[in-house]
This record gives C-alpha cells, sequence and structure tokens, in this order.
C-alpha cells in the first residue's frame, strides 16, 4: 500500500515484515514508499482450474524453496498470509489469505477483497460467466481501496471478452499496457502496410519485437508453434503469438468492416 513521499534517509527493510531474506531499499527523495497491507485478501482468478495454475503452481514453489516460507503457508486450496508476531497458523480462522477463484469454483465471490490476479481476461465472456465474477471482484476490491489486475493474450474482438471491455474503457483509473506490433514503424511495408504474420520473415521479425522483453523464451520454439497453429487457425496464431487482435474464423464480419460502410457519411 502507499505509505507516503520519501524523504532522505528513508529505506525499506524485508525484516520489517518478518521476511529474514536481508533486502534492503534506499529510498530516493519524492519517491512513493510502500507497506505492508494490514489484511491481504487476495484471489488468484482464471476460467478453469489448469489456467489458474499456471500463477499459483509457481507461487507455491517460491513459498516452499525460499524465504516466503517465513510469510506464507500453502494449504489445501489457498495460501495463509502470516503476520509478524501473530500467529496466524489456525486454518479456522477465516483471515489473511490467497484463495483461487474459478467459474465453477465461486464460493469466495462477494467478500471483500484487497487485489485480484485476473489470468487469460480475454477469455472472460458472457455465456462462460466469468464477466459476473471480474465485475463482482472489482466491486469487492473497491470496498478496501484494492486493486485488479489482469493480463492476457491479445483478445479475439468478436467475443467481447472483458479484457476488450476494460481496453476500450474510457475509465480514467483503467491503466492498459499493450505493445502493439502494428505501431511499430519498423513492422511496415514501405508503402505503410503491416508485415504479414502468413510470410514466414515477416512473421520472425514481429515475433522479436514481441518478445524482445522475454529473453528466457525459445523463439525457435514460439515460431515452431505458431507456424504449426496457423494450418488450423491462423487468427488464433497471431493473437497468442503475434500480439494481434483479429478475429477468429467464426466472425460474422471481417474486423473493421463495419465501421467502413459510415465513411465518408
Amino acid at each position: 500500500m502507499f505509505a507516503g513521499w520519501a524523504k532522505p534517509g528513508d529505506v525499506y527493510r524485508c525484516s520489517d515484515n518478518g521476511c529474514p531474506c536481508g533486502w534492503v531499499y534506499h529510498y530516493n527523495p519524492g519517491e512513493p514508499k510502500g507497506m505492508r497491507h494490514p489484511s491481504p485478501l487476495i484471489q488468484l482468478t482464471a476460467n478453469s482450474e489448469d489456467q489458474v495454475r499456471n500463477a499459483y503452481r509457481p507461487l507455491v514453489a517460491m513459498i516452499r524453496l525460499g524465504p516466503l516460507k517465513r510469510l506464507l503457508k500453502v494449504r489445501e486450496g489457498f495460501i495463509r498470509i502470516l503476520r509478524p508476531g501473530i500467529n496466524l497458523d489456525d486454518d479456522d480462522l477465516d483471515l489473511d489469505r490467497i484463495d483461487v477463484v474459478t467459474a465453477s469454483a465461486t464460493s469466495r465471490l462477494g467478500n471483500p477483497i484487497s487485489d485480484a490476479e485476473q489470468d487469460e481476461a480475454g477469455l472472460y465472456t458472457k455465456s462462460n460467466g466469468m464477466l459476473d465474477v471480474a465485475d463482482t471482484q472489482r466491486r469487492g476490491a473497491a470496498g478496501m481501496g484494492g486493486r485488479t489486475h489482469f493480463w492476457t493474450n491479445a483478445y479475439d474482438p468478436g467475443e467481447n471478452s472483458y479484457a476488450q471491455q476494460q481496453f476500450e474503457s474510457a475509465s480514467k483509473d483503467v491503466w492498459i499496457f499493450y505493445r502493439n506490433p502494428d505501431l511499430n514503424p519498423d513492422l511496415r511495408h514501405k508503402d505503410g502496410t503491416p508485415y504479414s504474420f502468413n510470410n514466414r520473415r515477416e512473421r520472425r521479425k514481429i515475433l522479436e519485437w514481441v518478445y524482445a522483453g522475454s529473453p528466457w523464451v525459445p523463439l525457435d520454439s514460439v515460431e515452431a508453434e505458431a507456424e504449426a497453429l496457423m494450418e488450423k487457425d491462423p487468427a488464433q496464431a497471431e493473437r497468442f503469438f503475434g500480439n494481434r487482435m483479429v478475429q477468429g474464423g467464426g466472425a460474422w464480419l471481417e474486423d473493421g468492416l463495419w465501421e467502413s460502410c459510415y465513411a465518408g457519411q
């Protein structure tokens, strides 16, 4: 949580919060300072159990293999958050915790929460019930001055997903980070048209730009997967690997066709 603006000499120490890792950060004057939330209630969210494991499984590994095990306890289906100096090792207490929420396990929805982490929000639609889940979490977070965060591959513009609704929202308190390859002039031809994902050479350049901030990703493997997926679902391959918002093969109209009918009127 925000803890005011730093003054000369202000320091953040993990040890002040019961963590033995030894990490210390010296604030620059004027920087925003952080403090531990007094009563964190966090929900890890996805459309299915398999999907939510993408976040939950690495978290469990980090807890068990590092200093976080002094602050977090893995339980059956949730993680207990411990407070320094206070024994919260009693599972009968419905206190600080990290819960898993899916479309089929929504019993904890409606609770006031401090944070919700929403995985693959481009798959949250009205038909699978996840729009209601995401909206409920936002209301729960608002009641505690909390936050919700979502991440996703490029969504299908024909599905009106939660990610699409947030991306198109005019709300001033929604922050979106999206690296659009079509806005990069280096990924366009001389006539201004964007590189084609169907062209192997041009696709490689798109992938190099999209994954530039992820040096651990093997581009050769990604390109092989993209090429294989192109054979049966080129739109999905372009969304998933090329980070482009293109409609799926079942779209009623091509993207932008309806709007173009109004051009010049």
